[in-house]
């Protein structure tokens, strides 16, 4: 059965609009209902978009399977290549994965300036388009290559310097006649780039192996870095577009009670990401696995915000991310109708807050410090003024991630053994918590 929904039927005006004009493609199959295939399309749109195109028609097929050769088959394909000459189109793009053959089969059957791109296309043009550091755009370099190697057709002979739009930026425009040869040997040479970027990064990250660390994992556009700023207090880039966020970004807080805390925002998850992808980032989200608390926020007014904590979850299993660390942040609940809160399974941990409104806020910071002073391996000294030889020890100890000092005590809470406190005579000290 072929299903032809219009989404915009206006037709593309060039010079009135810089927007790419956009075709996109699902197909529900294998019994997947139609409502989850309109929502991973409701999401493409929103990639495109921040991709700088504009979806003018989207196109749902229903098959019993996918059409090794084309996805959708000949018959729908050629309807699709109707629309792409009727509507002007410059990019038909698939949600589905497409193999280097699959490319080739559509680009044979549609106009010729059209490019075919599927969903992790995009994905990586806005990857292209948001990266500013030399890690990031290692990382992204690395991420087009990989992309590139088993999809080398006629959409990367044809480009020029000047050529721009969805899925031509980065790789793609600056080197016009690659060969898999070349594109081996760059990739060798930038997986060796980026063992160095590691090293740095974790020498970066034992120089703060004093303070805690909190990790904002999450959905793209869940608000991680709506509740960076609200934490931070930084002067960060806000939008309401997926990946506004590429580059990790590190500030200190405060947690109050003379707790302070490093924070660090990484890039956001997305279904359906090929697992080449995540791996070229890996050393960014190694920021979640090394942090003392990981909280994974999701956009709890988003209807599939179900989906979305699921896709987080499987993508920090594997990063071998302890479960122990990691709280759930139920994010933007000022956009809840009442009595529509989300509740998650009795026993996983969660904090509700909205970063827009600060609603909330307070005791999440409370939650956050209690949990990084009993957290494993942090112990708390209460050593009396009134002697100052064990004043004196308990300062110089190593690894201090919070110190105060009031009226008749040294409060102290530092990453060490009891083992190591006793030796120092300081186990007469030993505080149950911080309060």
């Amino acid at each position: 059965m072929i299903v032809i929904s219009k989404h915009d039927t206006r037709m593309y005006e060039p010079h009135c609009d810089v927007r790419e004009p956009t075709l996109i493609v699902g197909v529900t199959w294998a019994g997947m209902a139609r409502t989850l295939v309109e929502d991973h399309l409701d999401e493409l749109e929103r990639l495109v978009d921040t991709a700088g195109g504009e979806v003018l028609e989207r196109v749902v097929q229903e098959r019993r399977s996918l059409d090794p050769a084309t996805v959708v088959g000949s018959g729908f394909l050629a309807r699709v290549a109707e629309r792409c000459s009727d509507l002007e189109i410059r990019s038909l793009i698939f949600d589905e994965d497409l193999t280097g053959s699959q490319v080739r089969n559509i680009e044979q059957a549609v106009p010729k300036e059209v490019k075919v791109l599927d969903r992790a296309a995009v994905i990586l043009d806005i990857f292209a388009q948001r990266a500013r550091s030399r890690e990031a755009q290692t990382q992204v370099e690395l991420a087009q290559l990989n992309y590139l190697l088993p999809r080398l057709t006629r959409r990367w002979t044809h480009l020029s310097r000047q050529e721009g739009g969805i899925g031509t930026r980065g790789v793609g425009e600056t080197q016009l006649e690659i060969d898999r040869r070349l594109i081996s040997k760059r990739i060798a040479q930038l997986k060796s780039k980026l063992v160095v970027i590691e090293r740095d990064r974790r020498l970066r990250r034992n120089r703060r192996s004093d303070t805690s660390t909190l990790a904002l994992v999450g959905y793209t556009n869940a608000g991680k870095s709506s509740l960076f700023r609200r934490l931070s207090r930084a002067d960060v880039l806000i939008e309401d577009r997926l990946f506004a966020t590429l580059d990790p970004r590190i500030r200190r807080i405060d947690l109050g009670h003379e707790v302070a805390a490093v924070v660090v925002d990484t890039v956001g998850f997305v279904r359906k990401l090929p697992h080449h992808l995540v791996a070229p980032f890996r050393s960014t989200l190694e920021e979640a696995a090394e942090a003392d608390i990981v909280l994974h926020v999701v956009d709890a007014a988003h209807p599939s915000w179900e989906e979305h904590l699921r896709v987080g979850q499987t993508i920090l299993d594997e990063l071998d991310v302890d479960q122990e660390k990691i709280l759930v942040v139920l994010n933007k609940i000022d956009l809840l109708a009442p009595g529509s809160m989300p509740y998650l399974p009795l026993g996983r941990p969660s904090l509700r807050l909205s970063a827009a409104s600060g609603e909330g806020l307070a005791q999440f910071r409370n939650e956050v410090r209690v949990r990084l002073m009993a957290s494993p391996g942090v112990v708390v000294l209460r050593v009396p003024l009134e002697q100052p030889e064990m004043v004196q020890r308990a300062v110089a100890l190593p690894h201090q991630i919070a110190r105060r000092f009031r009226q008749e005590f040294l409060d102290l809470a530092v990453r060490a053994d009891e083992s190591l406190i006793r030796r120092e005579g300081l186990g007469t000290f030993l505080a149950e918590g911080w309060v």
